[in-house]
């Protein structure tokens, strides 16, 4: 209203108020709050600010729940909605997933039990482990990549990728798993689809030799798979969508940069308490260290007889 005013300065600021019907005393009161803002709106001015470098710094992709996590953990104190019409207010917006599947079944292939059950949790790391197969587009031609995520932090463990969507590409995935965890034979659990690559013999024996459990959704069903699954929406969705990649190493270059430069260390989740995967189980294995008996007061058996 005040800039409709400023724009016709020779019809006089009563004149126009007077057409409107605006009260003067509203006018002038509307022009104070701009010329002298009251502290909650240099406030917002001051939260819009760092929302836009929070939204930035996740490359686009946290909506208002991230950042107002961020905000919480910086010790700012601010409500959800207020966020959320900050964000609305500068046109800030998180970006939504979609999904599409490419696992094929191998009919004559022998499938391993469900141990799963569509129940995605694990009571400690390197319990519990899903993994599957993404195709992403490039100018070269398409790039396969494989993935294996654990369920207790939802880290991704491994990931590995190939021009080919074979058995060697799976296997070479779980051998890097293997390498960087702890595993504990007969405690971990592998899970995947019925694809054809997750039935070969190469990595079925494999991880019989690793002491690993093998369990199996179905194909084509992402309930049976579904946090597998997730880790592709969310890789299509923050990393990939919008972008171009002229060849498969810098496709390569840019799943680099978000997985381990980005979700693995930095991308807080909601269900581990707006921590991300390596920090919730750092947190983990903290508590667990302070747990442990010291038993530094246990008596000896005395040698004196």
């Amino acid at each position: 209203m005040t800039a409709l005013v400023d724009e016709h300065p020779r019809l006089g600021v009563e004149c126009v108020l007077r057409e409107l019907h605006i009260p003067s005393s509203t006018y002038y009161r509307w022009r104070r709050a701009e010329e002298e803002p009251c502290e909650r709106r240099r406030r917002d001015v001051e939260l819009t600010g760092r929302i836009k470098e929070i939204h930035a710094e996740s490359g686009g992709v946290y909506g208002s729940p991230r950042v107002h996590a961020v905000l919480s953990r910086e010790g700012v104190h601010v409500g959800r909605k207020r966020v959320e019409r900050l964000m609305r207010e500068a046109d800030i917006a998180g970006i939504s997933p979609r999904r599409k599947g490419f696992t094929r079944r191998d009919p004559k292939a022998t499938l391993a039990p469900d141990l799963v059950e569509r129940d995605f949790t694990a009571s400690a790391p390197n319990r519990l482990w899903v993994t599957d197969l993404t195709m992403i587009s490039t100018g070269e031609g398409p790039l396969w990549l494989s993935a294996i995520r654990d369920a207790f932090s939802r880290r991704v463990v491994a990931w590995e990728t190939s021009a080919r969507a074979d058995a060697d590409l799976v296997l070479t995935t779980l051998e890097y798993a293997l390498a960087s965890r702890e595993v504990e034979p007969g405690k971990l659990i592998h899970h995947a689809d019925h694809g054809c690559q997750y039935t070969s013999i190469k990595l079925t024996t494999r991880l019989v030799r690793a002491g690993v459990q093998t369990s199996m959704g179905s194909v084509g069903d992402s309930f049976d798979n579904a946090l597998a699954e997730n880790l592709w929406m969310l890789i299509k969705t923050e990393c990939v969508r919008g972008r171009v990649f002229a060849t498969r190493a810098e496709a390569n270059l840019a799943l680099f940069e978000y997985i381990d430069g980005f979700y693995n260390c930095r991308r807080t989740q909601e269900r581990l308490g707006w921590l991300s995967p390596i920090e919730f189980e750092e947190k983990h294995y903290t508590k667990q260290a302070t747990a442990e008996p010291t038993n530094l007061n246990t008596r000896q058996p005395s040698l004196i007889s």
